[in-house]
């Protein structure tokens, strides 16, 4: 392999037919820059909806009510019920897998009009009522000031926690809203913390930084919900899986409730854990994907090569033949073929290889210069592993190989004295 007189017989052979020798390549070269694309594509959309939700505890779930679709009870189909306080402390004493328990208010949404006035500024936003253990489930930072805490549900004191977009319609540019007051459906409530989403994921809908969260039993009291919660969240305990939760909790309150234990449409459930699977499976089969369609590119680039090479040692038949009759032995005809074959698959595929990186370089650029909002992006930083840059080359040496030891194989089955007669 370090023969330099092989090295210039294999470039003098290649320059011969420069054209033949591009359109061979050039099957090779797009097989591996197809599968670099394909790849870095593959993994921009995992990091632009795993960024999203990440943060969020993957082993949630949330439980809402529906309608009951069977009688029990004396209870006729369709009743409409809701959960109350007295549930908290019912789920907590008997369901012992359970990390975090947070129930959950909604107040008017932002769709419904107005709800926050400040002066001569009106604004439109998603309120609810919280506790602080749902900063546990779905994360906040705050930028400024504080979250919600316990002594802020124990007291029922009217504060809350407002998201960037919150600030920027409510306040002026400089101005510090922290101490200041918003007026909330006719209610005056201090802000004492300004948070942002640490994931895209908003139970309950709207965008995460046009939100104001206040203490669950303070929106309780202030807006006359009774003792109604509307949502819950959990989290089960590390090790326990949260479909294990789900099912316990779902039994629980449909006993309590006077419920239907066969009735599937009255707790409504969402489970984390579940979706994150289906993610995670999504994202390896994109994977799987691309790496069956650029191989399969890459072989079909890789076959062009070796029928090449059988063409070129069709044309060969003479200098081969007279190369065996001065001494070459067979092992070094097929040295010669096959590092002929190599060179040409792995320049093709370097080539392919540094053009497809090169290109989701750029494209990662453009990415980030076009977008003003890194929250919306769900196509991020598109991008290929050191492991599968050395697995395309290595994939890219054995074809060659394989590519060269057909014709090699060829070309020595011929005798030296049938190959000069060759015509």
């Amino acid at each position: 392999m370090f023969d330099l007189d092989l090295w210039k017989e294999i470039l003098s052979a290649l320059k011969k037919n420069r054209m033949r020798s591009f359109m061979t390549a050039f099957g090779v070269f797009w097989g591996i820059f197809m599968l670099i694309i394909m790849s870095g594509a593959g993994k921009a959309l995992e990091n632009g909806v795993m960024d999203g939700i990440r943060a969020f505890a993957s082993n949630s779930a949330f439980f809402w009510t529906e309608r009951t679709s069977k009688p029990y009870k004396g209870f006729q189909r369709g009743r409409q019920w809701n959960y109350t306080n007295t549930d908290i402390e019912y789920i907590k004493a008997n369901v012992k897998d359970i990390e975090y328990l947070s129930p959950r208010l909604f107040g008017p949404r932002g769709y419904e009009g107005d709800n926050t006035i400040r002066g001569k500024k009106t604004g439109s936003f998603n309120i609810y009522g919280d506790y602080p253990e749902f900063f546990k489930i779905d994360p906040w930072t705050p930028l400024k000031g504080r979250l919600i805490n316990q002594i802020d549900i124990i007291q029922s004191r009217k504060v809350v926690n407002i998201g960037e977009r919150v600030v920027e319609v409510m306040f002026d540019k400089d101005e510090d809203p922290i101490g200041q007051y918003l007026k909330i459906n006719g209610v005056y409530f201090q802000v004492v913390g300004v948070i942002k989403g640490e994931t895209r994921v908003n139970i309950g809908g709207g965008r995460k930084n046009e939100t104001i969260i206040m203490p669950f039993t303070t929106m309780q009291k202030t807006y006359n919900f009774g003792d109604d919660v509307h949502f819950f969240s959990v989290t089960s305990a590390p090790g326990v899986p949260v479909s294990r939760v789900e099912a316990r909790l779902k039994e629980l309150l449909k006993s309590k409730h006077k419920i239907a234990p066969d009735d599937m449409q009255a707790v409504g459930s969402f489970n984390i854990e579940v979706e994150w699977k289906k993610y995670m499976g999504l994202f390896t089969g994109i994977q799987i994907l691309t790496w069956i369609v650029g191989i399969g590119t890459l072989m079909a680039g890789v076959i062009g090569v070796s029928n090449i090479m059988l063409v070129i040692i069709k044309e060969r038949t003479q200098e081969i033949g007279i190369q065996r009759a001065i001494g070459a032995t067979p092992g070094k005809v097929i040295m010669h073929i096959v590092a002929e074959s190599v060179f040409l698959t792995v320049m093709a595929g370097y080539i392919g290889l540094a053009l497809g990186v090169g290109l989701l370089e750029l494209l990662n650029m453009a990415l980030e210069a076009a977008s003003s909002d890194a929250d919306s992006i769900f196509f991020r930083s598109p991008e290929v592993s050191f492991q599968m840059a050395v697995g395309a080359l290595s994939v890219l040496v054995i074809s060659g190989i394989l590519a060269g030891l057909i014709p090699a194989k060829r070309a020595v089955s011929i005798k030296p004295i049938d190959a000069l007669r060759d015509e």
